[in-house]
């Protein structure tokens, strides 16, 4: 049977009569009458009965029912995916992302394109940057968005933000007390550190030369989520990126913006040789979104 035969068989069992069968599908009768011939004809069987002009299945179409819906049903599953592929309803997104991106921006991205498409399924991981790259090379994931620059030739790395360093003090801490923000006197206090690669440390060490300081470190940890948490409790003042820094929300932390602080990119990363789908695209454009959103609005 072919999908034309399939197609006029169910309509004639689903209506009663080929009359009925035709108006479904717009065609004439006598041309759905002659295709049920052909088909009996061709299976070596009575279909129906023809009483008082209406047809009657025979056991042997019930039969051929059962297996047609089926074989309809699973056509149609096949004709909504690819309606839904436009659209991502159905997709599924593999995302990856840094430490601090992961906090609250890729949440929060993640929720508003759910709500988009409620149907979708997303797998979130937040890991190293060294894991994110070979993640995305081995084409285990589908975008992640970046804190850090990724460096492989097939990835295409593409600045969708910025952000910006705090200084995150104990709320009692007396840099509070200061009618405008000392970086100098900061410097000085006991500093929660970060591993020499991060960006951060980076910017401490080019402060603590300008300014002839030598560093006193109470604490090195390995996320400015930690860093907030050490702050929090008193164990020396951080300078946290403002993700990290927004998402621990500690009534016992205090946050200061420092005048002139250096901002850094945030990336959307993808593997070249994959292309992005309509739901990846889609949550790429939601996190810029997002990204802005959570910038803007207070501390």
């Amino acid at each position: 049977m072919n999908l034309r035969q399939i197609e006029v068989f169910r309509a004639v069992m689903s209506t009663g009569s080929t009359t009925n069968a035709a108006r479904l599908l717009h065609v004439s009768q006598p041309g759905i009458s002659r295709l049920i011939r052909h088909l009996e004809i061709q299976l070596g069987v009575p279909l129906f009965e023809r009483r008082n002009a209406r047809l009657l299945p025979t056991p042997e179409a019930h039969a051929l029912h059962a297996e047609v819906e089926k074989v309809y049903r699973g056509v149609q599953h096949v004709q909504n995916v690819a309606t839904h592929l436009r659209f991502g309803d159905h997709g599924t997104l593999r995302v990856l992302s840094s430490a601090n991106t992961g906090l609250q921006l890729v949440p929060r991205a993640t929720a508003r394109l759910l709500q988009r498409f409620a149907h979708a399924k997303v797998f979130f991981e937040s890991l190293p940057t060294r894991e994110i790259v070979q993640t995305l090379v081995a084409e285990e994931a589908d975008v992640a968005i970046s804190s850090a620059p990724l460096d492989h030739p097939v990835l295409d790395v593409r600045e969708i933000g910025r952000w910006s360093l705090l200084c995150a003090v104990p709320k009692d801490h007396p840099l509070l007390a200061a009618s405008k923000f000392d970086l100098a006197n900061a410097l000085r206090q006991r500093l929660i550190v970060y591993s020499p690669e991060a960006p951060q440390s980076r910017v401490i060490d080019a402060w603590l030369a300008k300014f002839g300081i030598a560093r006193q470190v109470a604490v090195e940890v390995r996320s400015g989520y930690a860093a907030c948490a050490m702050a929090a409790s008193g164990a020396g003042v951080a300078f946290v990126d403002e993700f990290s820094a927004r998402a621990h929300r500690s009534r016992d932390l205090a946050l200061i913006r420092i005048p002139k602080a250096p901002s850094f990119a945030i990336y959307s990363v993808t593997n070249v040789n994959r292309p992005t789908s309509q739901l990846g695209q889609t949550f790429i454009e939601l996190a810029k979104h997002e990204l802005d959103h959570i910038r803007r609005s207070p501390l």
